[in-house]
């Protein structure tokens, strides 16, 4: 049959066009640079570590897209390139050697930078400071005790903990501009403590101990979740967040330890459970607890906090 060139110059165009959008869909990602947004990522966020995460969320994003795109223009692309302009069978080819080796090879090169950046980055959340280096800081180690529905959190350096009750939700403080190594507990099933701002959250298994670091770096009130479905009243285990300055955190410890009792935020209950490093807790763990030294908590030498053996 003769060829039918009347769509012939719609070919030409319909290439153009696509060519034409591909670079200049990558030049704008290119160029986006601060301005990326964050697809959904908490805008306020509250610790140093949270904006390392934030930046590997939005290049695994980003990367998808181009991805992405690149395929829906590949797939869009074909079906106008190759359609059938007559009857004559097109030319027949066994493999196309070039082609093979690049949907090999990049898929490869695509793994192997975002598991690079995403295993530098878990190390980086992952990492606990030395012991000496985190006393040294003033860091504030914080008992996470969580149990059926609610939370405890217990202050070693300062021999004061507080606990959420039936009738409120539990306070976590928190000092600015310092480290705060958490050590989880489960006093029953498994919970996850998770607070958005943080934008991190880990799980808390009966009979193992979790630990990780934080830096609060923005004074505010956040809301803390449980992030796992652990029963009936799961909805209940909201927890408040306060970060306070340094100041102003040692003020509230020091109240707190004159007050003489484990009690919730401002109601004076007492608190339900505990962790190991109370005889009186009712927790048991197959693991031990990590190593306190004499000084493993507390705050450096020069500093307003009480400290007290646990």
């Amino acid at each position: 049959m003769p060829r039918n060139d009347a769509n012939a110059p719609a070919l030409p165009r319909a290439r153009r066009r696509v060519l034409r959008v591909l670079p200049l869909g990558g030049l704008l990602l290119a160029t986006s640079g601060c301005g990326i947004p964050t697809f959904g990522f908490p805008t306020v966020l509250a610790t140093e570590q949270s904006h390392r995460t934030l930046q590997i969320w939005k290049g695994s994003v980003v990367a998808a897209l181009i991805v992405g795109a690149f395929v829906a223009a590949l797939i869009i692309y074909a079906p106008f390139r190759y359609r059938k302009r007559s009857d004559e069978l097109p030319r027949q080819v066994r493999y196309n050697l070039p082609i093979e080796v690049l949907y090999t090879v990049v898929p490869f090169v695509i793994v192997g930078v975002l598991f690079f950046y995403t295993a530098r980055d878990e190390n980086y959340l992952n990492k606990l400071m030395p012991q000496q280096e985190f006393v040294a800081a003033k860091g504030v180690e914080v008992d996470v005790i969580a149990f059926k529905w609610n939370w405890k959190f217990e202050y070693p350096g300062y021999g004061t903990a507080l606990a959420g009750s039936p009738d409120s939700q539990g306070v976590l403080y928190l000092p600015a501009k310092r480290p705060v190594r958490f050590v989880e507990q489960s006093k029953d099933v498994i919970h996850s403590f998770w607070v958005v701002e943080f934008a991190f959250k880990r799980d808390v298994v009966p009979g193992r101990i979790n630990q990780f670091e934080v830096t609060p770096d923005r004074v505010g009130t956040y809301t803390g979740r449980c992030a796992e479905l652990c029963g009936y009243q799961h909805d209940r285990m909201n927890f408040r967040v306060e970060v306070v300055p340094a100041e102003q955190f040692e003020a509230k410890m020091a109240a707190l330890k004159a007050q003489g009792s484990v009690s919730d935020s401002d109601a004076g209950v007492v608190a339900p459970g505990g962790n190991d490093s109370y005889p009186s807790n009712g927790v048991t763990n197959s693991e031990p607890h990590p190593d306190r030294s004499a000084t493993a908590g507390k705050p450096a030498a020069g500093t307003s906090g009480q400290e007290t053996t646990p």
